[in-house]
């Protein structure tokens, strides 16, 4: 009889490595929120798959970059607490980005660790073929033996990918039952959920300048949960573009929260949204450690 399988997979790479999306894939559904906007990740995601022969937790990461803003610092802490809770590291990489050097020295950390380390080309249904090896080559150099080359976005190579995985992963114990998907509690998701939105309706610095914190999260009947959340920026003026003339801006992106809420969870949603100015919150500490413990407990 097989002997069953399960461990943390920590995902790292860069920002818009397409990390997230990759997880959601393993997945086979949306667990982390996705845009086209780089650094979309701010905390550690658990994304869970179970099957007959194993499970896996994957540790979807915020994009490893240099910066000294707190926000950043938080990120990269994130990224790098995942690196040390997983048994296998997965290192992704977009041919698309300048500076592959980058990438290798991310690989290079994750082979230093001493944890079994796998290595994937991402977006390859973006580019030249002749981009890619170049990019299996750096990641052999930096000491990494199995590399794959996969469309996260279409699927292409992910199985071959998701093999991989498997047969790095240790022997033991299921961990969570099989039909959870994630270890997030509901009110951190719900503020993904409304800060997705946030990317995809808004741009240049609003997204980034924006922290979605969910003051009441009540299930008034099986059917009906109430959520009442605030939207934080740092400035007067991204304040007026979250909320839009005549209130459209906020209507639109809690409409579109609202919809991906009750597709999520099967049941009717009533949203309420506000928008308030903290200046500089991404810089304060104290503001983050808060909003942190507020989602953990």
């Amino acid at each position: 009889m097989t002997e069953f399988k399960c461990g943390y997979c920590g995902i790292v790479g860069r920002p818009n490595a397409g990390k997230s999306t990759l997880m959601n894939r393993l997945c086979g559904e949306q667990v982390a929120i996705v845009t086209d906007k780089p650094q979309t990740t701010r905390d550690m995601i658990t994304g869970i798959k179970t099957t007959k022969e194993a499970q896996i937790i994957f540790l979807d990461t915020p994009g490893l970059h240099e910066s000294q803003k707190a926000l950043n610092v938080k990120m990269i802490k994130a990224a790098e607490e995942a690196a040390k809770e997983a048994d296998l590291l997965l290192v992704l990489c977009d041919p698309t980005q300048e500076r592959p050097d980058a990438d290798a020295r991310i690989a290079e950390k994750m082979v230093a660790s001493g944890k079994p380390v796998i290595a994937a080309v991402n977006k390859i249904d973006c580019v030249a073929k002749e981009t890619i090896l170049p990019l299996m080559k750096m990641f052999a150099d930096a000491g990494i033996t199995d590399i794959y080359p996969i469309s996260a976005a279409t699927g292409e190579g992910v199985e071959e990918l998701e093999k991989g995985i498997l047969a790095k992963l240790p022997a033991g114990p299921q961990l969570f039952p099989e039909d959870q998907i994630t270890d997030q509690n509901e009110r951190f998701l719900a503020s993904e959920m409304i800060r997705e939105k946030i990317f995809l309706f808004t741009h240049l610095e609003v997204p980034y300048a924006s922290m979605v914190s969910v003051e009441e999260y009540k299930e008034r009947s099986e059917k009906l949960t109430a959520v009442r959340a605030t939207i934080f920026v740092e400035k007067e003026s991204q304040k007026g573009i979250l909320i839009g003339q005549g209130g459209a801006m906020i209507k639109r992106i809690g409409q579109a929260a609202r919809e991906s809420l009750e597709q999520r969870f099967g049941r009717k949603f009533y949203l309420e949204l506000s928008v308030k100015t903290r200046k500089d919150w991404t810089r304060d500490e104290g503001f983050l450690k808060k909003m942190d413990s507020a989602y953990k407990g």
